[in-house]
């Protein structure tokens, strides 16, 4: 029968054309119509797109910026082709469904959240339609960050399915992580995760959320520090999370990452005859956000006046927990610090980021005066 009527379409042809026509359909018919197409729909779909071939491969823009796109479950290649159409990545819905069906891509396109562009054509955007899981987002912690400059980062990130407050959120006082975590660092009642989420670029699965970026985090501290160097602390006398807390401190000093084992070595030696740590970086901690920084230029009056017990020129010995999230470069300096007698440092005159060290205060106070 699908012979007999494909073959009624070949009428009005020329006697040549119809031949071929007939022939053609005769030949489809012996093999399996992709998708449940006919003959006759397979040969019209064909002869339309290579009308259309231009429209195909010429973008609407060259814009390489990503929108965020969902197929939602269910949805056709006809109601996904109004959607991009309707969003600006195409200009043509009909020209997408014909394209997809022709090509047995409409049964193949998956339900997600993708990344599309002005600058991609109708058949690179129908392909990447059919594996969400090809799909990913960047996202970049920088060493030093603190919680709120990652949440900032976050928001930052239009393509993200969470925001910035969602992050402060999961990873806030009394917080929870991945199972042993929190025996892993020993992370104390109550306390937030600062310091534990890993700097490094990530990517992440486009309906991530908070918690899932969190515990990425999470696992790639475990993953970068391993069970060595928390064997290694604990020898030492110190937990983890002691041990990321002064990381912390010593990460926001160092310009320079060669340096983070001598600073250490001046901080623990501070602690081990009970002297203030007095580090400038947690007396930033203590002020939090101010003239449009998270780390803002302290004054004299700034040592005394930010009351907080993470403030260390008021309070002794470590403060509570991190001032912000080191990298392992500085958490293996606390733990394998590099020894000397020096109890001082300040940056050189020559202000190249390098510091200069001493054992006394006198000796602190000459390498004060730069010519």
């Amino acid at each position: 029968m699908r012979t007999r009527s494909s073959r009624l379409a070949c009428l009005g042809l020329t006697l040549a054309g119809a031949a071929v026509c007939v022939t053609l359909i005769a030949a489809l018919t012996l093999i399996n119509v992709r998708d449940g197409l006919s003959p006759l729909e397979l040969i019209y779909l064909q002869v339309w797109l290579a009308a259309r071939e231009d429209d195909l491969n010429r973008p609407v823009g060259d814009n390489p910026n990503p929108i965020a796109f969902v197929v939602s479950p269910g949805d056709t290649a006809a109601t996904i082709g109004q959607h991009l159409q309707a969003q600006g990545v195409i200009t043509d819905a009909e020209l997408f469904r014909n394209y997809a069906r022709y090509h047995g891509l409409d049964d193949d396109l998956e339900a997600g959240r993708y990344f599309l562009n002005t600058a991609q054509t109708i058949p690179e955007i129908a392909r990447s339609l059919t594996d969400s899981s090809a799909a990913s987002i960047t996202v970049q912690i920088i060493e030093g960050w603190r919680r709120e400059e990652i949440a900032q980062a976050l928001d930052a990130n239009r393509l993200l399915a969470f925001s910035g407050a969602d992050f402060l959120a999961v990873t806030g006082p009394g917080a929870s992580g991945p199972s042993g975590f929190v025996e892993y660092v020993s992370l104390p009642v109550g306390a937030s995760l600062e310091g534990f989420l890993y700097p490094d670029t990530y990517y992440l699965p486009p309906d991530a959320g908070a918690a899932d970026f969190r515990d990425i985090l999470l696992r790639t501290f475990q993953e970068r520090v391993g069970p060595l160097l928390r064997s290694e602390a604990i020898a030492g006398g110190h937990t983890l999370y002691e041990v990321v807390t002064l990381a912390s401190i010593v990460q926001r000093e160092a310009v320079f990452a060669e340096e983070q084992p001598l600073i250490a070595g001046v901080y623990l030696n501070r602690l081990e005859i009970n002297m203030k740590l007095e580090a400038d970086p947690t007396v930033q901690y203590s002020i939090g956000y101010r003239d449009g920084s998270w780390w803002p230029q302290i004054t004299q009056d700034d040592y005394l006046t930010a009351q907080s017990p993470y403030n260390t020129y008021l309070h002794e010995g470590l403060p509570p927990g991190p001032i912000a999230n080191p990298p392992l470069s500085a958490i293996r300096a606390v733990i394998d610090p590099a020894p000397s007698n020096y109890y001082y440092f300040r940056t050189d005159c020559q202000q190249s980021g390098f510091h200069v060290f001493a054992t006394t205060f006198e000796e602190h106070v000459a390498n004060g005066f730069c010519q």
